[in-house]
């Protein structure tokens, strides 16, 4: 996959942005997937993030209320969260599109820029 350089509509480099998007899961997602207008690396991990770690955090939610099994899985998923969130930042740091089985398809699916969304602008205006 290419390699992100340039600056994003925020005056970031995209990389950066990239890796932001993962800092507070899904909640940096929504923020860079709202702010970011043109970047589709961005767009893609800001998807991504909130394809990711909302259904962690719903699966949280569901475990954390069965005892005992229910918490032993929330351990397991935990520590497997944290080391996809560790892979997650660095793939993005470095500038690659890292795209999960799922979650990929779908950030991939959605991450257009807002931009590319609005119909071309003729020069004849009614």
């Amino acid at each position: 996959m290419g390699e992100a350089k340039g600056k994003t509509s925020l005056g970031m480099e995209e990389n950066l942005e990239g890796l932001l998007c993962y800092v507070l899961g899904w909640i940096t997602g929504i923020i860079f997937l709202i702010l970011e207008k043109e970047s589709k690396f961005v767009r893609f991990h800001a998807v991504q993030s909130i394809v990711v770690f909302g259904a962690y955090s719903i699966l949280a939610l569901i475990f954390g209320f069965i005892p005992v099994i229910g918490w032993i899985v929330l351990y397991v998923l935990g520590a497997l969260a944290f080391i996809l969130w560790v892979v997650l930042m660095v793939k993005a740091y470095q500038g690659q599109m890292y795209k999960l089985p799922v979650a990929g398809d779908i950030a991939e699916k959605n991450s257009k820029s807002s931009t590319a969304n609005k119909p071309p602008e003729t020069g004849n205006k009614p």
